[in-house]
């Protein structure tokens, strides 16, 4: 008995250091814990999928917490030194027991798979969000190491930086002129692969104005660091304002976009004005067979 004291004095003292050190910096906690995109969303589609992790974590917990309790408590009741302790070598077929370990796991397996099964159809990345306001549409090109964000409705372009308005549907469509990639928006929603000769789909909306950060999901080389974006939900007239900034910019064809295509690391924001507007459509066919 001697000999666990000094262990049982270094794990008190450092929970108390710990301690100490958590309650002088409350800020840097709370920065911490708003740094975690996905358990603070700001988009309808973010906020379902989180609340599906909570819900499912919290059925397994039902299991975990008692298992972890119920160690404990057969640990200090049966351990060597309890002569009081009943020793049951030969028991078995105990209907109750049976029951708990073979029932409570089944119940739980049924919830998870049930509920697992209805939010994945309802979040299904190609079904459209239901709103009243028709989506606004981007086109999407993940490249090395880049982003291109085509708008052809409003026959502009942007490169790792596009805006939207708040409470207003997004529909993407996502290719890629590079390696396989993911395009992920933590705070608005779950990430999407981008391949070459494939479109896929994404239906996203931010719930209120702000600057999100996105990024890629998948390595794709060297310059896979810095393959970064930022998504701006503004207001209508904001969006609209910039929209009109955009149009001023260089003009964006084939012949520019394959030099934009270009691998390059660390590749600084640009606005082009969509001159061509099949543009997403021959990237897409880039690759295929006539």
């Amino acid at each position: 008995m001697q000999k666990r004291k000094p262990v049982r004095f270094i794990l008190i003292f450092s929970g108390i250091i710990l301690l100490i050190f958590l309650l002088m910096q409350p800020w840097q906690v709370w920065h911490f814990r708003t740094d975690i995109a996905m358990l603070f969303p700001k988009g309808i589609i973010a906020l379902k999928e989180r609340n599906l992790l909570l819900i499912i974590q919290a059925l397994m917990l039902l299991v975990v917490i008692p298992v972890y309790f119920l160690t404990f408590i057969f640990s200090w009741k049966y351990h060597a030194h309890n002569k009081k302790a009943k020793y049951s070598p030969d028991l078995e077929d105990n209907p109750f027991a049976e029951l708990v370990w073979w029932g409570v796991p089944c119940i739980l397996i049924i919830l998870i798979g049930g509920l697992t099964w209805v939010r994945t159809y309802e979040l299904d990345p190609y079904k459209p969000i239901a709103s009243e306001i028709p989506p606004l549409k981007i086109q999407v090109v993940a490249l090395q190491w880049k982003w291109l964000f085509i708008y052809p409705e409003e026959k502009i372009a942007t490169v790792n930086f596009f805006q939207f308005p708040e409470k207003k549907p997004v529909y993407f469509e996502i290719t890629a002129d590079a390696p396989m990639n993911s395009f992920w928006i933590p705070k608005l929603g779950g990430q999407i692969y981008a391949m070459p000769k494939m479109k896929t789909q994404l239906h996203l909306m931010a719930d209120e104005p702000g600057d999100f950060h996105g990024a890629s999901a998948n390595l794709s080389g060297v310059g896979f660091a810095g393959m970064r974006f930022l998504a701006r939900a503004s207001t209508e007239g904001e969006f609209q304002g910039w929209v009109q900034e955009v149009r001023s910019g260089q003009s964006l064809d084939f012949v520019e976009y394959q030099k934009l295509a270009q691998p390059s690391e660390n590749h600084p924001v640009i606005s082009y004005v969509l001159s061509d507007e099949s543009l997403f459509e021959k990237i897409l066919m880039k690759y295929m067979k006539p």
